[in-house]
């Protein structure tokens, strides 16, 4: 039998959506400290060439981009008490805490090349042992509801810790580890408080991962399971996974659309904490202050994306936010290079930003939200197919061709820096104006142009709610057929098994 009697069509209880979303919140708080921090410390703290370590980001994407599917195949050909998900989720917590420390502290004798060794080697360790707890995570989200709306509201509540987490883990950073001191009036540049700073994330990472993880066990007997005549996990039956995924037309056009989306906020990631700390000459105390923004973005999108859905096809929600999230953050760059917006050390300039910082937020809020619970309505449909349903496979390729794509950007953002001429252990302030105007126009109008480029292809799935309620007809039958097969000889099918019995 393919899986257990499961309340799709039923509200998922806000306990598990809460710890559900709290997973997010712990693997945001860990990446934001490689994404946001490390490169930054390891260029500007340490002395690494920029291009080195943007390389060093780029491999430990792409080698992490490639065990994402292979993570995915194994989770969904899992079987066991723990359920298709869990065990992976128990597993990853400890060994992220240690490379996040290890990461943070390298040897001090290292050369260049060392430095990028260690760099490389634990920035990839610490992304495959996130592998190993996000694709279970996420397709664990994907299998808690059936319902067109409902999966939207689950993925709202983990579209929105993860948000906090990323944005309380940079206020925390700003204010109690890089905050000025008498011989660092930038924090950021204090090379001594990156050791407390990488324990602290290690520590309340490891805890949350295992809470959420923990707080949603209840659900295993409800979930899906692997069906009894489905093959266990091998390099043949990977590709053959694969393969199902990529016949799916609307899954391709999210890859690539997504191939293209990724690639202008990898190039806008790797230059963030430059433009902020070079172009506008924010001081850590002002950073800090962003998450007023972020929050406040990630509420708003939190509170009307599922009612979006309920009023329009996620399609169309994915086509305007992905327009909005290319274009609001080159706003304030572009204006002004143009001369027309507030220069550094101005009262007007911080107000600004964190609205920009807010109205950013929302939209990729709404859209991230929109491109998860999609993901789940194409899982309905490669189950009417196959006979079985794929959310770890589904996510987990989209999550390669981001991180993929996120490592080219991250590389363009450090060969970026080197064309530019950036300097190495730069000040605020010192850097001369024409290399700051040639970084902004690669964060805001260059790095627009892929965004744009993924709203084609966004545009191109098909899927809306008449064809998800046809897809839902079709999924009953089947299951209720699949029942009867499994029944004892003499009794009647047992109920439809998974995610649609109530939704119907």
């Amino acid at each position: 039998m393919a899986s257990s009697a499961h309340t799709s069509g039923a509200r998922v209880p806000l306990r598990t959506k809460f710890f559900f979303g709290l997973g997010a919140t712990a693997e945001s708080i860990t990446l934001a400290a490689v994404g946001g921090y490390a490169m930054f410390y390891y260029n500007q703290v340490l002395g690494l060439p920029a291009t080195l370590a943007g390389l060093a980001i780029t491999v430990s994407l792409v080698l992490d981009g490639f065990a994402d599917p292979i993570v995915g195949s194994l989770s969904d050909r899992t079987r066991g008490k723990l359920g298709r998900r869990h065990p992976y989720m128990y597993l990853a917590p400890v060994p992220v805490a240690l490379c996040i420390v290890a990461l943070f502290n390298p040897p001090a004798a290292f050369s260049h090349l060392w430095l990028f060794v260690w760099f490389s080697g634990f920035i990839v360790t610490l992304r495959v042992f996130m592998a190993v707890y996000h694709v279970p995570h996420l397709a664990l989200g994907g299998e808690l509801s059936g319902d067109y709306t409902e999966r939207s509201r689950v993925m709202s509540w983990n579209n929105l810790l993860g948000m906090i987490g990323t944005a309380g883990a940079s206020f925390v950073a700003l204010t109690f580890f890089f905050h000025k001191t008498a011989e660092y009036p930038r924090g950021l540049l204090n090379p001594h408080a990156y050791t407390p700073f990488a324990f602290a994330v290690a520590g309340s990472g490891m805890l949350l991962l295992f809470a959420s993880a923990w707080f949603t066990r209840d659900r295993i007997p409800l979930l899906p399971k692997t069906p009894d005549d489905l093959p266990a996990f091998s390099p043949f039956e990977f590709l053959k996974d694969m393969g199902s995924a990529f016949s799916n037309r609307n899954y391709v056009y999210l890859l690539i659309a997504y191939f293209f989306l990724s690639l202008m906020l990898g190039i806008r990631q790797g230059l963030g904490l430059y433009m902020n700390t070079f172009f506008w000459e924010f001081t850590s105390e002002q950073i800090r202050w962003f998450v007023i923004g972020t929050i406040s973005g990630y509420f708003l999108g939190f509170a009307t994306a599922a009612r979006l859905h309920g009023r329009f096809d996620k399609k169309i929600a994915i086509i305007v936010t992905c327009v909005l999230l290319a274009t609001i953050p080159a706003i304030a760059p572009s204006l002004r290079i143009l001369g027309l917006f507030p220069e550094p050390g101005q009262p007007m300039l911080l107000p600004l930003i964190i609205i920009f910082t807010g109205l950013g937020s929302c939209v990729a809020s709404i859209m991230s939200i929109s491109v998860m619970s999609a993901l789940a309505d194409i899982a309905d449909e490669n189950e009417v197919r196959y006979g079985y349903r794929q959310e770890g496979v589904l996510y987990s390729t989209r999550a390669l061709f981001s991180k993929i794509d996120a490592a080219i950007g991250h590389f363009f953002a450090g060969m970026a820096l080197d064309i530019v001429a950036f300097p190495e252990k730069a000040q605020p302030g010192q850097v001369d104006r024409q290399t700051l105007m040639d970084l902004a126009l690669v964060d805001a109008p260059i790095a627009t142009v892929p965004g744009l480029i993924a709203v084609f292809f966004y545009a191109r799935y098909k899927i809306n709610r008449k064809s998800y309620d046809a897809t839902q007809l079709q999924l009953q039958v089947l299951r209720r057929e699949r029942a009867a097969r499994a029944a004892p000889a003499g009794q009647p099918g047992a109920e439809p098994d998974g995610l649609i019995a109530e939704a119907t």
